[in-house]
């Protein structure tokens, strides 16, 4: 399996008579991609906006970020399960419009959303302060259950990543690049002397609004499973989730996974990469046991002398992850973890919930629940008033001049776990 990546980078964003790229600029018809989001029955009204890095725009609260892509060659389309039939992803190729997010907002769905500043202090603890930014902000119909909003506002902002993402359809890449993974079997054959390292992939599977998706399929229902690297980088993933935003995994960090990017780098020359385990993160010890054990059977099956591990949210799947880290050292494959923090704003509390002797390899991405003061935005795009409800805000949160007091907790990707932030730390 291969699959060529072609990105098309994008220096600005514009509303304009036709949805296009031209000259490095993407062009968005509004009119048009407002038409299409609210043919949903669940949807009351869509508004279009724009969001620039350097802006004085606060985006908030934040369910999901989106990059624009397109299957122009190989079978399938882009998210496949949602908005297309499910064939495998991972192989011919896709367009993808670099530097370009979609950010869902509007009425809150449950109490975990987030911010997104695009200049001042805030901004530096968000990647998605350096995109160009569409956000689409939906109203739900009157009386909406929770789950059908969550539903809703995800569709819809898959919807418009694959609108965006055919304006790249026929534009010449300005940078591609191929993936190639051969099988566990010629992997080994082909670099016999370098360690060979897997990546056990955890994702947010607690339901409740804490979902993720695989290929359209609600991952909390199946047993970990085996999936390629490049299925991974091509839409197979999909963020459902209403976690803390600090460590929320969302669609765009799916699909511009770093430790699947980095792993690639490095394949051939200080390691072997066998490919990608996911499993999902329970709610029941019974189904916490069972998935880690699973998971680290497949690991050890497909001849892995290390691994990497990932979790995804904080507390309970502390569990999960150091289950993961237990099993698989105990069968031999050595393991690096990388997690974020919840070590008090004073940094002196127990960093996670859960820990085994054997976690002696860990990598910190920083401790959410250190406080920030974001000052006042000229514009808001979204609800200013959920920032007293959301994960890392709190009574007295929001200041009578529309400036923040919350834990960095509350600003989307600050300590994201898969290594896609700013914040770094010393190992445990």
């Amino acid at each position: 399996m291969q699959l060529e990546l072609g990105r098309i980078k994008i220096t600005d964003v514009q509303f304009g008579e036709k949805t296009e790229v031209a000259k490095g600029s993407l062009y968005v018809n509004q009119a048009e991609l407002k038409k299409l989001l609210e043919q949903d029955p669940n949807i009351a009204c869509v508004d279009l906006d724009l969001a620039r890095p350097g802006e004085d725009v606060r985006i908030i609260p934040v369910k999901d970020v989106i990059e624009p892509r397109v299957k122009v060659e190989g079978p399938g389309g882009v998210f496949p399960g949602f908005i297309h039939k499910v064939d495998t992803a991972g192989s011919g190729r896709t367009h993808v419009l670099s530097g370009v997010a979609v950010v869902t907002t509007g009425k809150i769905v449950g109490f975990q959303e987030g911010i997104i500043d695009m200049c001042g202090p805030g901004a530096e603890h968000s990647p998605f302060a350096r995109t160009l930014n569409v956000v689409v902000k939906i109203t739900p119909v009157e009386g909406l259950a929770q789950h059908k909003h969550e539903q809703a506002v995800r569709l819809a902002g898959l919807k418009a990543a694959a609108y965006l993402g055919e304006a790249g359809r026929n534009v010449t890449p300005d940078e591609l690049k191929l993936f190639k993974l051969d099988s566990f079997l010629e992997n080994a054959a082909q670099y016999p002397d370098l360690p060979k390292i897997a990546y056990l992939y955890m994702l947010q599977t607690q339901g409740l609004l804490h979902d993720t998706y695989v290929y359209g399929v609600d991952a909390k229902k199946m047993l970990p499973s085996l999936i390629s690297p490049m299925e991974v980088m091509d839409g197979a993933i999909v963020s459902g989730n209403c976690v803390s935003a600090c460590d929320k995994n969302t669609t765009y960090h799916h699909q511009n996974n770093p430790v699947v990017e980095q792993l690639f780098a490095r394949h051939g020359r200080e390691l072997c990469f066998l490919g990608v385990v996911i499993t999902n993160e329970n709610v029941t010890l019974a189904d916490k046991e069972r998935s880690s054990s699973y998971a680290a059977k497949l690991v050890k099956m497909i001849g892995a002398d290390g691994a990497i591990i990932t979790e995804e949210g904080f507390g309970n799947p502390d569990t999960d992850l150091v289950m993961n880290c237990r099993k698989l050292e105990e069968l031999g494959v050595k393991t690096v973890l990388i997690t974020d923090e919840y070590a008090g704003r004073d940094g002196g509390s127990q960093a996670l919930a859960d820990t085994v002797p054997q976690a002696d390899a860990v990598v910190s991405v920083g401790n959410a629940n250190e406080l920030i003061t974001l000052p006042p935005c000229m514009k808001v795009i979204g609800d200013l008033e959920a920032a007293e409800i959301i994960a890392g805000g709190f009574a007295g949160t929001l200041a009578p001049d529309g400036g923040l007091t919350v834990e960095i907790q509350a600003i989307i990707g600050s300590t994201c776990e898969l290594g896609f932030s700013s914040l770094r730390g010393d190992g445990f």
